[in-house]
């Protein structure tokens, strides 16, 4: 546990939380500001301060964790559909630095915007991006 981290205090239950599920990796909880009703948190139990520190173990849980959670809000809550975000790094929109994804249930005519302004590649740029990115991932492969 990081001492500072409200979300390692919240897992400790120093902080109290309204908990929808938790097992011995994570815990899900209400977004105490949510976006929209039923806005859930995410959290492994194990301080990350974001997906770049996390164990492949805890990651390959994640979606698992997600979609038992979000399987549940559109039983539950009626949602047409759902939002995952995960931010990492504070110029990415992280505010507390312990990995943390946030379901957010969607409906007709909500107030969540979660969009961005769409961009394009240069001829050959997204090729030569996605042959770097590919060494790259081959290169840690191979360290590991």
């Amino acid at each position: 546990m990081q001492n500072q981290c409200v979300f390692c205090k919240i897992i400790a239950g120093e902080i109290p939380s309204a908990t929808i599920y938790e097992d011995e990796d994570f815990k899900v909880i209400m977004d105490i500001s949510p976006a929209a009703k039923g806005h859930a948190i995410l959290l492994p139990k194990k301080h990350f301060a974001n997906l770049y520190e996390m164990d492949d173990t805890i990651a390959s849980k994640v979606l698992i964790v997600a979609r038992k959670v979000a399987t549940a809000m559109k039983e539950e809550l009626g949602c047409a559909g759902l939002n995952l975000v995960q931010n990492n790094g504070e110029v990415a929109g992280q505010t507390v630095f312990h990995f943390h994804m946030h379901l957010i249930p969607r409906n007709e005519n909500d107030s969540v915007n979660v969009t961005w302004k769409q961009g394009s590649y240069a001829k050959g740029e997204a090729e030569r991006v996605a042959a770097a990115l590919a060494k790259r991932i081959k290169e840690a492969k191979q360290k590991q």
